[in-house]
């Protein structure tokens, strides 16, 4: 060990040497996200009347989805979920799959934020000076207020949202669209699974999703298969099952 090393680890017995360390190491990265925050003009918090807005327009989800069920497609009976990093905050897209006789039938739901933010908002305009969301090691700058980035713009489980939904009869065959429906509608996920979740239960047959899970990988190894033959350039010949279903079924949407 050298002298710094036993500099930094001194106080160890006492329990006071990591503790130092975890402070100093939190300060230093607090310190390198101000100067990115400066040198890239990057906005960390909001203003009050966004985030007021926010609040407002996310007060009652459940009174708010229960006036759109009239003017959307309520897919809530069918098998959903989302599959993202494990240290996700939010989850802005879920999938639902079934064999047909001639295929697949998948859906591809994305959370429908412009049901909450649109050009008549003070968040919309927000938005836009922001652009997107922006991560740092253990710290997120969001573009929207995080109460509907991670509430009800997020399609977390258990929870009926609001989303997007784009319906796909695809030939098992040929790959190609036997028809395609875009619509709005009412989903419930019914798990937030990670990657190693999907990874885990693809290889346990008595594990939740393991057949939906299995039924997503064999259309996407085989979208995929595709692409690959129809020149597409591949960046990543190493990616996981996880990944891949997650990418292509996000492609063919």
């Amino acid at each position: 060990m050298t002298d710094s090393d036993e500099q930094a680890y001194a106080g160890t017995a006492e329990g006071q040497g990591p503790v130092v360390i975890g402070e100093e190491l939190a300060r230093h990265l607090e310190n390198k996200r101000e100067e990115l925050f400066e040198e890239f003009e990057i906005r960390d918090e909001f203003p009050r009347e966004v985030l007021d807005e926010a609040e407002e327009v996310a007060s009652d989800p459940e009174a708010d989805i229960e006036e759109e069920l009239e003017e959307r497609k309520d897919l809530r009976n069918l098998t959903t979920w989302t599959t993202d990093p494990a240290d996700a905050q939010d989850f802005d897209d879920a999938i639902s799959i079934e064999r047909t006789e001639e295929g697949y039938r998948l859906w591809v739901h994305i959370a429908d934020v412009t049901h909450y933010v649109n050009p008549d908002t003070t968040m919309w305009e927000e938005a836009q000076k922001r652009g997107n969301t922006v991560y740092l090691p253990g710290y997120t700058i969001h573009m929207l207020p995080p109460i509907l980035a991670e509430t009800v713009c997020s399609l977390v489980p258990n929870e009926d949202r609001l989303a997007h939904t784009v319906e796909m009869h695809i030939n098992g065959e040929t790959l190609s669209h036997e028809s395609i429906d875009i619509y709005k509608s009412v989903i419930h996920s019914d798990a937030r699974q990670t990657y190693n979740d999907c990874e885990e239960r693809l290889d346990d047959p008595d594990a939740p999703l393991h057949t939906e899970n299995k039924l997503a990988y064999e259309l996407a190894e085989k979208l995929h298969e595709q692409r690959k033959e129809d020149g597409s350039l591949v960046l990543n010949p190493k990616r996981d099952r996880a990944h891949t279903i997650i990418e292509e079924c996000m492609l063919k949407a």
